[in-house]
């Protein structure tokens, strides 16, 4: 695979055993190159590698980033995706997602710089917090609550980001920072809190749907594939970011929940919840720079994306029917 200035044959993934490092574990393959996934197992789960675990040139390190990152060899690239990423997650392991974001990071971008690769930061539109400019583009420096309950993630995705900056202007490594806004896809997990997720459990066990709030908050949902694009596309290109990858097809939850409804043909109620302190009014990427520095933006339709994921869904669950059947 051809990146610019140097060809990878060999990456470093971290969280590579998550939702969106697994994607891109398997995209990468997909493409000739070797991959050296680091992943803790903490929210990653050995279920998303599958056959990649057989992949003789794919090699699983069960290691801690936040406590350092042993890989040995030649390395083209670094790809730093490890932390806790769901609301449920990070409110469970708080200490453990500020480390991932300070240690963790530090330690990826010391492997990075000691084998002259390229470093990708995986940030968040969660850096902008509660926005007040919408769409968000880069130049926006956010509305965040430094010791609010989403504060652990918020905070350890931007010290991530001027540790990053940092290290490229005092050492001069080579890195790249994008912001990913709200993907979905199959391999989420059912029970992380997320919206999309727990809407598609619900509705596929006949279940009441349950949106927060009056649902009039927006989301904009970008599909796997389409963020792993966007982030191999930072990473094979000269440019330092931050860069958005993230749909700018907004919608409501309660549309999402409606949605959801229809692609599983379930008749389940919507009904509201209270909505969690402070969840974000409004979610929508400006990819302007995307589109002119990159040539991305995404493909993948909500309703193709969602039909996608919920058959996922099903089959999951059909394969554990039958399974506590046969037990």
């Amino acid at each position: 695979m051809q990146g610019h200035n140097r060809t990878l044959e060999r990456v470093v993934v971290t969280g590579g055993a998550g939702f969106v490092g697994s994607h891109l574990c398997r995209r990468l393959r997909r493409l000739g190159v070797a991959v050296v996934c680091v992943d803790n197992l903490l929210t990653g789960e050995l279920d998303n590698l599958g056959s990649l675990l057989d992949d003789p040139e794919f090699v699983l390190l069960e290691q801690d980033v936040s406590e350092g990152c042993d890989v040995g060899g030649p390395i083209d690239l670094v790809l730093h995706l490890a932390s806790p990423a769901s609301p449920r997650d990070y409110a469970q392991h708080p200490i453990e997602t500020l480390t991932a974001g300070s240690h963790g990071t530090l330690h990826a971008l010391e492997l990075a710089h000691s084998a002259g690769a390229r470093f990708l930061l995986t940030s968040t539109s969660e850096v902008y917090g509660n926005p007040l400019v919408h769409p968000q583009s880069e130049g926006y420096w956010g509305n965040v609550n430094p010791i609010g309950p989403r504060s652990v993630y918020d905070e350890a995705k931007r010290y991530a980001e001027a540790l990053t900056t940092a290290y490229a202007a005092t050492w001069g490594t080579d890195t790249v920072i994008v912001r990913l806004f709200n993907t979905y896809g199959p391999h989420m997990r059912t029970k992380d809190g997320r919206a999309l997720p727990t809407f598609i459990d619900q509705a596929l066990a006949g279940e009441p749907i349950t949106v927060a709030g009056d649902g009039m908050q927006t989301r904009s949902m970008c599909y796997v594939d389409d963020t792993v694009a966007g982030i191999l596309a930072a990473a094979t290109s000269p440019h330092a970011g931050p860069i958005n990858i993230g749909s700018p097809a907004e919608l409501t939850i309660l549309e999402l929940a409606e949605r959801v409804r229809t692609v599983c043909a379930s008749s389940a109620p919507i009904v509201f919840v209270p909505r969690p302190v402070d969840d974000p009014d409004l979610r929508r990427p400006d990819i302007s720079l995307a589109r002119s520095a990159l040539n991305w933006r995404p493909l993948v339709g909500i309703d193709k994306g969602l039909a996608l994921t919920v058959d996922w869904f099903a089959a999951r669950a059909e394969q554990a029917y039958v399974a506590n059947s046969a037990s």
